[in-house]
């Protein structure tokens, strides 16, 4: 292919900045006459740190370009399209083309209370009735869900001599094992299935069409919402059929918001970061070594023309620059900067090419075939059950050095622990949340017990007036504590708790039904919500304080946490808080009372 680059590439940016650091001259030749540049799900790209890696890549790759490839995006759950735009590198002149075909729905929502950490036995058993004789994607938002599923589905199946085609997919299930089960989902025409899903099988991955997309509780975005329903109904003439599930009332009434906006049209649009100064940190290191060496002037000519990082200033650039030869990440030899001794050991892993942050694991192996990973972070021990790849493993060796474990099949298990299943959920979604709550009518698609579930859920509020759904919120009194819902954004909420804590204040957040209990309180809280407007001043001493205190907080970012304090208070402001709508919500607020 170098000697006669010609036809379609499938790659990542991974893969692209993995070429451009390791081998420049090859990308030279492969991408010199690139007439186009397709980016599939390129909603998927947007307000995520993936997407500037990508837009800086797609600069970067530019200068070997001599046919000025046209960028094409693909997507159908686009909530802002100047965002789209601007991933192009040339907004001015790019076009959007839109498919206002609609899709004809079926949507039914089935509620199971449960209040312990494993799925209600009869909705499980409701779930098997619904999707056994279909082909099923079920998405439970977490991994750990996903094989809690498709285990119990299966178990579910083997005892009335139903089909074993129950499979989990997700980014812990080894490559292979996934390949296999999208080829059996794409090829097989006879049989029924059912794969317990995160969203691997949301975006891009073609496994044909389904008859039928399962969500067992909300969604956390209607772009999500979107992109599942349309994994069925494919074919011509065939409706897009959705089954949701409900174990808690708040996960209900988010499911029926969701289902709101989606009917209206509505999709979220994502937060931009006009100043991503962790990629760009990841980014000058890129540039470094895929010059091998460069002076700081030719780095910012480069940085400068990227437009990914077009509010970046020379000044700022210098003070990472600085930074990076003060921790010998970078060196500088007669003006020359290079990968400093420090920087070789993290430029030269494969973990480089990521922007996105993966959990050390280990690898699960059967016969030495691989299964899938587990976290170190799950306490695992010998002859200890667990649940992988839809089935049950008992350990029979921990090689920690090696960071292998051997099983074998079992016939009981628990199923995994992973992290960052969490998901934001955006203020719109929290906003039409308190006015389904508010509202009178009923909405379609529910049986009685669904009915009833959110016909409770009104009757605790129905005592509470609220008569501007933009600024009125429900607070409950009750013995010593106080209950504030704020129907606020993930980010939001986030950044009130910040300000919380901030005043000493004994209190509790539960971001699922957005709500803040205090406890012991010595003042009533339009004082304390005015003793946090008032925080704002030293805003930025208070961040870099509890850096101080908690370097952890700096996490989310994998390279965050290489740059200057001050720089990562920035990156806090821009990515992890909303501090502009936090303060818009505690100046505005009007808190409605009652009493038990």
């Amino acid at each position: 292919m170098l000697k006669n680059p010609s036809g379609v590439l499938l790659i990542t940016p991974e893969s692209l900045e993995a070429m451009l650091v390791n081998a420049p001259h090859n990308a030279r030749k492969l991408f010199g006459a690139v007439d186009y540049i397709v980016i599939d799900e390129i909603h998927s790209f947007l307000g995520a740190d993936r997407g500037i890696q990508l837009r800086s890549i797609l600069a970067r790759l530019k200068p070997f370009n001599t046919s000025q490839a046209l960028v094409v995006g693909l997507s159908a759950t686009i909530g802002d399209y100047a965002q789209a735009k601007n991933m192009t590198g040339d907004e001015a002149n790019t076009k959007v083309l839109l498919d206002k075909s609609a899709k004809e729905i079926d949507v039914r929502l089935r509620y199971y209370a449960s209040d312990g950490a494993e799925l209600p036995v009869d909705l499980l058993k409701n779930l098997y009735s619904e999707t056994k004789d279909h082909k099923v994607l079920i998405f439970p938002n977490s991994r750990s869900r996903c094989e809690e599923v498709a285990v119990k589905l299966k178990k579910l199946s083997d005892r009335v001599k139903g089909h074993p085609y129950y499979f989990s997919h997700h980014s812990s299930i080894h490559k292979e094992l996934r390949e296999y089960i999208e080829t059996f989902a794409k090829t097989n025409v006879r049989y029924p299935f059912a794969i317990a899903c995160t969203s691997t099988l949301e975006l891009g991955i073609d496994i044909g069409s389904v008859d039928m997309v399962v969500q067992i509780d909300s969604v956390q975005s209607i772009s999500s919402l979107v992109q599942r329903l349309g994994r069925s109904g494919r074919r011509e003439g065939e409706k897009s059929r959705l089954l949701f599930y409900a174990t808690k009332p708040w996960s209900l009434l988010q499911t029926l918001a969701c289902l709101d906006l989606f009917e209206e049209g509505y999709i979220e649009s994502l937060r931009q970061v006009s100043k991503p100064y962790d990629i760009l940190l990841h980014q000058t290191l890129a540039y470094v070594k895929q010059f091998s060496e460069c002076s700081f002037k030719k780095l910012w000519e480069n940085v400068r023309d990227n437009h990914a990082f077009a509010d970046i200033s020379e000044n700022e650039l210098k003070h990472i620059v600085d930074w990076l030869l003060k921790t010998n990440m970078l060196e500088q030899i007669n003006g020359q900067l290079i990968i400093g001794v420090d920087g070789e050991y993290i430029v030269n892993s494969k973990d480089f090419y990521t922007v996105f942050k993966t959990e050390p694991a280990y690898k699960i192996l059967h016969k030495e075939k691989a299964i899938g990973e587990m976290p170190f972070s799950q306490q695992l021990a010998i002859d200890e059950n667990i649940l992988l790849a839809a089935r049950i493993w008992k350990i029979i060796d921990i090689d920690r050095k090696a960071t292998k474990i051997s099983v074998v099949p079992a016939s009981d298990g628990r199923k995994p622990v992973f992290s960052g299943d969490a998901g934001v959920v955006h203020s719109k979604i929290r906003e039409r949340m308190l006015e389904v709550l508010f509202e009178k009518s009923q909405p379609g698609g529910m049986d009685d017990e669904t009915s009833e579930a959110l016909r409770q859920l009104r009757k605790e509020f129905s005592g509470f007036t609220i008569e501007c759904l933009d600024d009125d919120r429900p607070v409950l009194y009750k013995d010593n504590e106080v209950k504030l819902y704020a129907f606020q954004s993930t980010l939001v909420n986030r950044t009130l708790a910040f300000f919380f804590r901030k005043l000493d204040l004994d209190f509790s957040y539960d971001d699922s039904d957005t709500s803040f209990t205090f406890r012991e309180l010595s003042q009533d809280l339009k004082s304390i919500f005015q003793l946090s407007v008032g925080l704002f001043a030293n805003l930025r001493v208070h961040i870099a304080n509890d850096l101080s205190a908690n370097p952890s907080l700096i996490t989310f970012s994998k390279w965050g946490e290489y740059l200057p304090i001050n720089f990562q208070v920035e990156l806090l402001i821009s990515k992890y808080y909303d501090f502009e709508n936090a303060l818009a919500f505690l100046q505005r607020v009007n808190l409605v009372r009652i009493r038990l």
